[in-house]
Order: C-alpha cells, then sequence, then structure tokens
C-alpha cells in the first residue's frame, strides 16, 4: 500500500504551495484516521503483539505529537530505542568537553544541543557560566571561522551525530587540512545506529520484535544497512519517514509482513531513501574515519564497533590523543534515580521513572532524554501532560 500523496500534488502550483501542500497532506486527519482503521483491521489477526522500536527520536516525537499510538490497537506497541545521539553520550565524554573547556587556551565548540546534557559534576551551560570557554553553534562550518579568528588559540570542535551528520564532521576536517588551520582539533563522537539495534536485540529482556528505520541515517547509508539485522533476528524492518501518514503507513507495512511471517526489509521513505544511498558521501566518510574498537553508549553500555574516530593519518588534529593526559577514560554511572537507560533499551517508559516530571524536567534535567528535543522524556513532557505543574499555576 502507498498513499502516493506526494504524486497528487498540482504540478502548476507554485514550489511554496508545493512543499506547503505536501506536508498537509502527510498531516491530513482523514488519510490518518483510514490508515489507523486498515491498521486495526489487520491487526487483529496477528497471533502475538508486536512491539515496533522506532530508532529515531524524530519518530518518536511525531508519534507523540500526534498522538499515534492512541490510533492503534492494543496489540502494536511503540518502543522508545537510542536513536537520539544526544541522549547516547555518557557522562564520561560530556566530562571531555568539560576539562577542555576549562583548559586554558582552548575554545570548546559544539552543537547547541549537547550544552544542557549533564556530565558527572556539570552541564556545558554550568561550565560555561563558571567562565569556561565554550561556544554553541547551530551551522558546523562556522568551526572554520571561529579558528580563523583565533589563531592563538585550540579550537576544539566536540563533533556528535548519528551516520546524519558525519559527512559534515569529515568535510569540515578536510577543510581544515586543506585551509592549514593548524590550531583547530576534533573529538570525535560519531556513533553508528547498527551495532545500537544489534545490542538491543541481544539483550535477553527485549520485547522489540520491529524496527522503524531512522529515515536520515538512511539517507546516508542506504537502507542495506539494516539487512543483517533482519537476516540475523529474523525480524522485519521498515525505513520510516517523519510524518504522521508516514509512521502509520510504515506501521501498517511491519503488520503486514508480520502477518505474512516475513522478516524483510522495506522501505516507506522512498522519496528520499534508496537502498545504497549516498556513495559520495560514504567515500568522504571512509576517507576521514575508521571504526573505534568499543563506545559507552548511555544506558546500553560499551558495544564495540558502533562509533568513528579519526583515521592515522589525521592523529595530528585529534583533540583526543593531543590532550590525552587530560581526558579520563573510565565510565561514569547514570544518577540512580534516573531511568534513561532502560528507557533507551526499551524496557521502560519515560513515565516509570519516579523523577520524571518533578525533580527532573527539562529546564533541569537530571538526565539526557529530558535534555535533548529528540528525547522520550523531552517528548512525553511536552506532548502528552504528564508534567507537573507548579503548585501556584494550580490555584
Amino acid at each position: 500500500m502507498r498513499c502516493g500523496l506526494g504524486e497528487a500534488m498540482n504540478d502548476e502550483i507554485s514550489a511554496t504551495d508545493s512543499v506547503r501542500s505536501l506536508y498537509q497532506g502527510f498531516r491530513e486527519p482523514a488519510v490518518i484516521r483510514g490508515l489507523a482503521e486498515q491498521i486495526r483491521q489487520k491487526a487483529c489477526h496477528l497471533t502475538e503483539p508486536l512491539y515496533m522500536m522506532e530508532v529515531c527520536g524524530g519518530h518518536t516525537h511525531t508519534i507523540m505529537k500526534y498522538g499515534i499510538q492512541q490510533l492503534l490497537p492494543e496489540n502494536l506497541h511503540f518502543v522508545h530505542g537510542p536513536g537520539c545521539p544526544v541522549c547516547i553520550m555518557p557522562k564520561e565524554r560530556i566530562d571531555h568537553a568539560i576539562i577542555l573547556a576549562q583548559t586554558e587556551g582552548v575554545i570548546l565548540v559544539t552543537l547547541g544541543d549537547m550544552i544542557r546534557v549533564p556530565g558527572s559534576r556539570l552541564s556545558l551551560a554550568e561550565c560555561r557560566a563558571n567562565g569556561g570557554s565554550v561556544v554553541p553553534i547551530y551551522d558546523p562550518m562556522d568551526v572554520l571561522e571561529i579558528a580563523r579568528q583565533n589563531p592563538q588559540q585550540k579550537v576544539v570542535y566536540f563533533a556528535i551525530g548519528f551516520e546524519t551528520t558525519t559527512p559534515m564532521t569529515a568535510v569540515l576536517v578536510q577543510q581544515a587540512r586543506r585551509l592549514q588551520l593548524n590550531n583547530l582539533f576534533f573529538h570525535i563522537n560519531h556513533v553508528l545506529v547498527p551495532p545500537a539495534m544489534d545490542a538491543v536485540m541481544a539483550d535477553s529482556m527485549t520485547r522489540v520484535n520491529a524496527f522503524l528505520g531512522p529515515s536520515h541515517v538512511s539517507v546516508i547509508t542506504g537502507a542495506k544497512i539494516y539487512q543483517p539485522i533482519v537476516r540475523h533476528y529474523q525480524i522485519p524492518v521498515v525505513v520510516s519517514g517523519f510524518e504522521p501518514v508516514d509512521v502509520l503507513e510504515s506501521v501498517h507495512m511491519l503488520v503486514e509482513l508480520a502477518l505474512d511471517g516475513q522478516p524483510a526489509l522495506q522501505t516507506q521513505y522512498t522519496r528520499a531513501v534508496s537502498l545504497e544511498g549516498n556513495t559520495v558521501a560514504q567515500a568522504c566518510i571512509a576517507d576521514i574515519f575508521e571504526v573505534r574498537a568499543a563506545f559507552n553508549w548511555r544506558g546500553l553500555g560499551n558495544i564495540p564497533n558502533s562509533a568513528l574516530k579519526l583515521r592515522a593519518q589525521y592523529a595530528d588534529l585529534d583533540a583526543e590523543v593531543l590532550f590525552e593526559s587530560l581526558l579520563p577514560q573510565e565510565p561514569v554511572p547514570d544518577h540512580k534515580a534516573c531511568r534513561c537507560g532502560d528507557i533507551l533499551r526499551g524496557l521502560a517508559s519515560p513515565t516509570d521513572c519516579k523523577v520524571f516530571g518533578k525533580a527532573c524536567q527539562p529546564s533541569r534535567p537530571m538526565g539526557s532524554c529530558m535534555v535533548s528535543s529528540e528525547g522520550a522524556c523531552n517528548a512525553y513532557y511536552r506532548y502528552a501532560g504528564f508534567h507537573i505543574e507548579p503548585q501556584e499555576s494550580r490555584r
């Protein structure tokens, strides 16, 4: 089944109206209700519940914002996975950033999402308030200009993200070399989706038996990266777009695959994702990075071959090499009251956490899942009405 909304648009309307029409179509209540009804009719024939992990936090927010779980029958469940690069960043890596920002002669630059993530003692926002040199950016290319304007300082870019943002960091490394920016260094925290999916499935406690594959990651990597998951665990994977109609159509596809007993890989988001992906971006990544032996994921633990690092020929740009003596390597445990780890593994929902919406809120997060705009706790707090209002506001 395909909705074909993009093809139905009028070719004569303007480009702006085309985009507006497209997204209105993918949020059309009648289409949403129709898809939900088709899903209900088919899901009643399933012999066991479907626990569908959405790997990307963007999907989590769509599900919560549009109340998609409430549209589904009781035997279909969304499980919120580790698909937020901010949420899975362990405390010791945040501590690295804080140490660098507090080091004389260093400017720490990172994406704005990282600023409020708590480390073992401080967040980067608190570090900045205490005099640390922290510069938040929203366009990674700004790093080049910051390095140019501060030739006497060591500028360290704390790079994060899944395969989606990795090509941009690779380009920055290439540009740093080409422009001979000898004061620009990189602390690499790029992680890989398939090993995390494998870690979720390898957990003996997992209930997950289907995946909504992340679309933005898949634009770069191609849908092919999920084929080993399908083969090894014999479960269906559907690469889904982010709009509510995308998500519901993907659920419909997963239900059909489950009914047919087919552990297959399919792509719903065909308007952007191919099987092979962006081969130019892949080549750029391969030129700059190699796979780390292991990386500690918040909530998932140490996962082999799940992250990237700079290749040896770029070691002179590697902040972890330059500042090795300053940066601790031991993992730092999360706050005992925080259940982000269980949430990222799909073993709990935000409302299972005793501090959710109380001691832990977006304005004062205890855990990473509440910090990021893609975190499950943040989504529940913003869209599901679970937050606890201050006493005075209820009078």
